[in-house]
């Protein structure tokens, strides 16, 4: 990781509502993050924290009730600097979506047409991007769904995508995201629907796809040891912002923010012999009402008074990490994270150097 690479997206203050029949959902409430060149950013919190917004946003795919009240969406492509929320929808469907940014989803079954071969929807793909003819089309597909490790790409692009399994159509997507060499890739959850082999695989996949051609990728999840495998930074959010950010190593050796001491206590090892598995008390915040102080306080034991009447601002712990807590005023008490994270993340420093040392 180089903290001197070059920024291909900045998103700065964003903030969204989304307007409903019973009031509005202020779903999004300035959001700050960078992705870096040839790096994976994480976004990880639980579900409806706005991993998955903040994506649709990048890709200006929001729904129609969606109001952006503020933001920049910069994108720093070859041709200069451009701030994505003033462009129109169509605008980005011909020239950046796809051509610079590709999205991989959650449930390939609603990215593919099921009406379609995987060979045509791939043609068309490459064919809507790219001025080449339907048998140079045809020669790029092939090749790319021997990429995405398809042993019969001849036998696949016949195929509609009800005749793959979940794990072969995952491939495909990824294959069409591919076919018109985006620098940026955005994964959704793009493992959640398959078994826990087949993830792998596909993890594998990405982040051999991603070192062979140089790409930046956004990957969003809520699966902290997917985070561990493939991210050079993590982003963790909660009630639709970031609570903190920072390296791989930050986030999971020096968490400072109680969600985040929350998040890794909640993933279960396979060598806790009790079967414990901790979770993080309360709700999350109903984003419909205002709120008032901390979002997280609710449900942190370790709240001050402060965080119940006044939001906490991004406190820098390094060079690479922040943390918007309280508890890292310099007026705050000493608060030490729980002892049995502590104890966790001492195990897994220790399996990390035992690691390097079997490889050597």
């Amino acid at each position: 990781m180089s903290d001197k690479s070059r920024s291909v997206i900045d998103v700065k203050n964003l903030d969204i509502t989304f307007r409903m029949p019973t009031g509005n959902i202020h779903a999004i409430r300035g959001v700050d993050f960078s992705l870096r060149e040839n790096e994976v950013l994480a976004l990880v919190g639980e579900s409806g924290c706005g991993k998955s917004i903040s994506a649709k946003t990048i890709m200006g795919i929001l729904p129609e009730n969606a109001v952006i009240n503020s933001g920049k969406v910069i994108y720093h492509g070859k041709d200069g600097d451009i701030d994505l929320l003033t462009k129109k929808r169509s605008w980005r469907q011909k020239n950046i979506n796809g051509s610079r940014i590709a999205m991989v989803f959650q449930d390939p079954m609603t990215s593919l047409n099921p009406t379609m071969s995987i060979g045509a929807q791939l043609i068309t793909s490459i064919r809507d991007h790219k001025h080449v003819c339907r048998k140079e089309a045809y020669a790029v597909s092939l090749e790319l769904l021997r990429e995405v490790g398809i042993t019969d790409p001849a036998r696949t692009m016949g195929q509609y995508p009800h005749q793959l399994s979940g794990g072969m159509r995952q491939r495909i997507v990824i294959a069409i995201a591919l076919s018109c060499d985006p620098e940026i890739i955005i994964c959704d959850e793009p493992t959640t629907a398959l078994d826990v082999t087949i993830q792998k695989r596909i993890l594998d996949l990405l982040e051999t796809i991603r070192r062979a051609r140089g790409i930046s990728v956004i990957f969003i999840t809520h699966n902290l040891g997917v985070v561990a495998k493939i991210a050079d930074y993590v982003g963790v959010m909660y009630a639709g912002k970031i609570v903190e950010y920072g390296t791989v190593f930050d986030i999971f050796y020096n968490p400072r923010h109680p969600y985040t001491w929350g998040l890794l206590s909640a993933v279960p090892e396979v060598s806790d012999e009790k079967g414990d598995l901790y979770s993080i008390p309360g709700t999350p915040p109903n984003l419909a009402k205002e709120i008032v102080g901390d979002a997280f306080a609710p449900r942190n034991p370790y709240a001050l008074a402060v965080d119940f009447k006044a939001e906490p601002p991004i406190f820098r712990v390094s060079d690479t990490h922040y943390a918007a807590t309280w508890l890292l005023d310099e007026r705050a008490p000493a608060v030490e994270m729980p002892a049995a994270l502590k104890e966790r993340i001492e195990r897994m420093k220790k399996e990390g150097r035992d690691y390097v040392i079997d490889s050597e």
